[in-house]
């Protein structure tokens, strides 16, 4: 027999001792079974107070129910048993069966209206709302369809059902954040539906901006909408009040290499902020931006990970010993060098340590000390957790506590909103001194552990990151919202335990606190690679380059008198060939200075994909294969020959088919630099091996010219160097690099040189074969020598050093040198065997035992032989190259072995008629310019000095990596290729004007002095001056005369006047 309990405390009825009344000495009941809800209580009823039924008490409060219990339901079986007895049946009439409508009165009039109760996630549970409206669990989930328990944590509110709950008064009647709160996070909701929009933030702005007329909040939204995409130009000045890109850095981003599984390759490597790259930093450059600083980091466990972070830049090795033996609620120090890193263990953010270090920050910002030694140069709060975890229903209160209690410690001082939006680098106020509050850290709730999963839920941390991010608005807080991004919808950025991130994410969020610490500083120290571009500014290079340009804006008229001797002759001479020369060159030099040295274009991250690389490649191939042309004969106009002479065989390695190789080895270099593929090994081989092709032909086609012409002029050479070397050598005044590091053009010039130089000595005597072969192998010898001698290099850049203010990275030279140190004295070889076998050719006596008549005999066998051999070495190096599984050890074979894919490539190039005389002219105008392309791509294609990608910042509004990518490509690829082709003409005419002046091209100068010198000036002079000023004018006008004719007449004074320029003008940098 089931005995009956009480609903509240769950005791048997019949273990309750009965109680007495003092005043009647009558027992007090102790059973009370209620009629509302029919439930059995042992005491005063907690649950419903509120009388439904008339009743003369107060405030409709209920009588107490009789004492003894109402009589129980009489069972149907009870009213059936007499007429079952009977002998007759009985009339249906006497069957006191009710009627179908009275039935469902009946079942109407005991069933209440289903009660809304408002869910409260701190404590409401599927269990406690069982219990406390005593409804089955059951019955709740399926009038609300809560497939799972868990899923009540998603709902504001659910209906009681009354077929269970008598009461009809809900035990929550009320909204948690009450009425007016939920209309408005509604309104939010609708407008985020309408607009398709995710962003909180905008969601708030275009309402606060409507007064929450959602309606026209979403037409606002709509028409800026339409205006910027109408007006892409006008809409990219949206980051005009962030120039900087640290607000970008502080609160936006995203990750270029999320991981697709969980065991991804190196995952989480590329944080990309909008507009500007994130520069990861080495334990070399904390030491040079925090010298003698302190790191400071005080908060919960998830703050202690940054304090991790930071000490594995410095000394990976140290950090984790002290990190296996350090313990977790305690303060910590790591100290490397003259930079410590601090730890406060404070995970309320209430401690005294805390309020020390803050008020140090305010107290030193607001006297502004200048000594730094030993101070607080970075200081990161974080907390929050321990808040959910440890206090009860006031934990949002205590909360908003502490951050009040440390808005006035922050230094949110004198403008404390300006300074978000501004590199440190460049304000005198609070510079080295930074605080930053870190977001409170959310969990990956799917994982937590039961302990940790009942505190820590979202309807706890989203309330705290909001009040978070009003403190940011309204009291300019500096939060760092992008290391929330870092783990927005990423399970594998969490470690096992769900509270804390990987190593790789930790470590990112520490690149952006050093990035907004450290970049403005270190850019102004280091110089180039510029590859710090976020919340940093060009001060430095931007005054640089503007001395520069003024230097030439000012000198230019004096040039141009001195040329034309008339002022008069200026618009001629600006409409000469030449004078657009110059004009082109400078529109060059200026547009890499403004789109790598300014913040007007975004700068982007390099992320590899296999994909991207194939399609550009393909693209490629595809342009190369649809401009398959036969190649013409150059030397003469094409009108001028018959159809059998203009389509004459070419010779070996023909210019067509050297424009050409050059053309599509560019294209494949730059398309290499654009996707970043220096990680991927066999795409790291192949342009090792394009590179060395340059050099190939570098020797190759010199040597034939000197052996065909014999013209070792100095004339010719100082032409050649001129123009390799013009375009490298002025940008670095205007980008604040230096010539080295645009390594292919003194690469080519020093392999000249050396080409030149063993081929000039005693060249009479180049006829002979023995003494040619003695001359390469002597002159190879030397300079292996010379590239390998420690002394040699850094003796000679150690002189430029202190006479010219150059400085060179003599590593880097060396390391240039030496990856083609013999591919040059190859070409050579293949130069000097090309025309003995085309002398032996084309000899029209010889002896047959002779040597040129064994050749000539078997000239068929040699050839297919050498196809052969081609044939098989080509897939025998890859297959040989593959076996490599470093680039380093690879980089020690390339010398060795690159000659084989070269040449087997030569032979295949040249193997039959067709193949040497069709070529492709999109390569081969490439070619034409490709030393303006590769030199040109450092700063206008690429960005950061080619660390990164250029970017125009107008298409695409989240700037993801993808988004309005492949436009901006498009776009900066046309500019990049014509301005490059027109650079490679102007550089021509440049060349020509200082080789040679008064040629064809400066023909109308020439004319213009003429006419000048022929007229008597002595009218324009007619004014009334002292003999004085006339005077010093014939004196100046002399002088004038006398230097423009050593201009003009002596190379070898124009060539000292460019290297005087540029002397001084490194004289002017090293005091700038």
């Amino acid at each position: 027999m089931v005995e009956d309990t009480c609903c509240t405390c769950a005791r048997l009825l019949s273990n309750i001792l009965p109680e007495y009344n003092e005043k009647t000495e009558k027992p007090v009941a102790t059973d009370r079974r209620l009629k509302c809800c029919d439930r059995i209580i042992c005491g005063d009823c907690p649950f419903c107070q509120i009388s439904s039924d008339p009743t003369p008490l107060p405030q409709g409060l209920q009588d107490p129910p009789a004492y003894s219990p109402p009589p129980s339901p009489r069972p149907a079986h009870a009213t059936l048993a007499p007429l079952l007895n009977a002998e007759e049946l009985p009339a249906y009439s006497s069957l006191d069966f009710p009627k179908d409508a009275s039935h469902k009165t009946e079942q109407n009039k005991n069933t209440a209206d289903d009660v809304l109760h408002f869910v409260n996630p701190a404590h409401d549970t599927v269990s406690s709302l069982a219990l406390r409206y005593t409804v089955p669990s059951h019955a709740l989930r399926k009038k609300n369809n809560l497939y799972a328990d868990h899923l009540l944590a998603a709902r504001k509110a659910i209906l009681i059902p009354g077929e269970y709950y008598k009461g009809g008064v809900s035990l929550s009647p009320q909204p948690i954040d009450g009425e007016e709160e939920e209309i408005r996070k509604s309104k939010i909701r609708r407008w985020m539906v309408a607009c398709k929009v995710s962003d909180y933030d905008i969601a708030l702005l275009y309402l606060n901006q409507a007064n929450y007329d959602v309606d026209s909040a979403v037409e606002a939204y709509l028409s800026d909408e339409k205006w910027e995409r109408e007006h892409p130009m006008e809409s990219s000045s949206k980051d005009a009040h962030d120039p900087y890109k640290c607000n970008a850095l502080l609160s936006r981003g995203h990750w270029l290499d999320p991981p697709i599984e969980p065991y991804s390759t190196r995952p989480f490597q590329k944080w990309q902020p909008p507009g500007c790259m994130l520069h990861e930093y080495t334990g070399k450059d904390i030491q040079s931006c925090m010298s003698g600083q302190r790191i400071v980091y005080i908060g919960d466990s998830a703050t202690r990970q940054l304090f991790w972070a930071s000490a594995k830049k410095l000394n990976m090795t140290v950090a984790d010993e002290e990190m296996r033996e350090a313990g977790k609620h305690e303060d910590l120090t790591f100290e490397e060098g003259d930079v410590m890193v601090d730890f406060i263990w404070d995970p309320f953010l209430n401690s005294s340590s805390l309020r020390g270090e803050l008020l140090s920050y305010l107290n030193d910002g607001l006297q502004g000390n200048a000594d730094t030694v030993g101070k607080a140069g970075l200081v990161i709060v974080g907390g929050g957790l321990w808040f959910a975890r440890n206090f009860g229903s006031d934990w949002l209160d205590q909360f908003k506590d502490s951050i009040d209690y440390l808005v006035p410690l922050l230094g949110l001082r004198r403008g404390a909103a300006a300074t978000l939006y501004s590199p440190p680098g460049i304000r005198r106020q609070g510079k080295g001194h930074h605080v930053y509050v870190t977001p409170v850290q959310i969990p990956l709730y799917d994982v937590l552990s039961p302990l940790r999963a009942a505190s820590m839920t979202p309807a706890k941390i989203n309330p705290m990151n909001e009040y978070l991010y009003n403190a940011s608005k309204m009291k300019g807080v500096k939060v760092v919202w992008s290391h929330s991004l870092m783990t927005w919808e990423s399970e594998y950025a969490y470690e096992e335990s769900g509270l804390h991130v990987i190593e790789n994410v930790s470590s990112r969020r520490v690149d952006v606190l050093l990035n907004m610490r450290c970049n403005a500083e270190l850019s102004l120290s280091q110089g180039y690679p510029f590859d710090k571009t976020c919340c940093s500014a060009y001060e430095r290079e931007r005054a640089l380059g503007m001395r520069s340009l003024l230097l030439l804006i000012f000198t230019a008229p004096v040039i141009i008198g001195l040329w034309i001797h008339n002022w008069r002759q200026i618009r001629a001479v600006l409409c000469h060939e030449l004078s657009q020369a110059f004009g082109i060159f400078a529109l060059a030099l200026l547009y890499c200075f403004v789109a790598d040295r300014t913040q007007l274009f975004n700068k982007g991250q390099k992320h590899f994909a296999h994909q991207e690389f194939l399609t550009m490649s393909a693209i490629v191939f595809a342009l190369g294969v649809f401009s398959i042309r036969r190649s013409l004969v150059a030397s003469s106009p094409c009108r001028f020959l018959s159809v059998k002479d203009r389509f004459a065989d070419q010779p070996f390695l023909s210019r067509d088919q050297t424009d050409e190789w050059k053309g599509w080895m560019q294209f494949v270099i730059l398309i290499y630099h654009y996707t970043g593929a220096s990680s991927i090994l066999w795409i790291y081989q192949l342009i090792r091996v394009l590179v060395a092709s340059y050099l190939f032909m570098t020797g190759f086609g010199h040597t034939v010219f000197f052996l065909r012409k014999q013209d070792y002029s100095f004339k010719r050479s100082a032409s050649i160097l001129v123009r390799l070397n013009v375009l490298s050598c002025l940008l670095p005044y205007v980008m604040g690099t230096d010539y080295l590091f645009y390594y292919f053009a003194p690469l080519v010039s020093f392999w000249y040189m050396v080409v030149y130089i063993t081929m000039r000595i005693s060249h009479s005597r180049n006829v002979s074969l023995s003494f040619l072969l003695g001359k390469i192998v002597i002159s190879a010898a030397i300079v292996t020598i010379s590239i390998r001698c420690s002394t040699v290099f850094e003796k000679t850049f150690l002189l430029f050093k202190y006479t010219c203010g150059i400085t060179w990275n003599v590593k880097e030279w060396r390391f240039r040198l030496q990856l083609d140190g013999y591919i040059v004295y190859v070409g050579m070889l293949a130069a000097i065997l090309n025309i003995k076998v085309s002398e032996m050719l084309n000899a029209q006596r010889f002896p047959p035992q002779d040597r040129v008549g064994f050749v000539r005999r078997h000239w068929t066998k040699i050839h297919v032989f050498s196809v052969l051999l081609a044939l098989t070495v080509l897939p025998s190096f890859w297959i040989f190259s593959r076996s490599f599984t470093d680039k380093f050890v690879y980089n020690t074979w390339v010398p060795y072995v690159s000659l084989f894919p070269i040449v087997s490539f030569t032979i295949l190039r040249n193997s039959n008629h067709y193949f040497r005389n069709y070529y492709s002219s999109v390569f081969a105008w490439l070619g034409r310019c490709s030393l303006e392309t590769f030199t040109l791509q450092f700063h206008i294609w690429l960005a950061a000095d080619t660390k990164g990608l250029l970017s125009l910042g107008v298409f695409g509004r989240e700037s993801t990596h993808t988004d309005g990518r492949h436009q901006d490509l498009i776009i900066l690829t046309v500019v990049f290729l014509y301005l490059s082709w027109l650079t490679a003409d102007a550089t021509v005419l440049i060349t020509k004007w200082v080789v040679d002046p008064k040629g064809a091209k400066g023909s109308l100068i020439a004319e213009s002095v003429a006419k000048s010198e022929g007229k008597d000036r002595s009218d324009e002079f007619n004014m009334d001056r002292s003999k004085v000023g006339r005077h010093l004018i014939s004196l100046f006008r002399k002088a004038a005369n006398h230097l423009y004719r050593l201009w003009m007449e002596k190379l070898e004074v124009r060539l000292l006047s460019i290297l005087l320029s540029m002397w001084i003008l490194n004289m002017l940098c090293i005091m700038a």
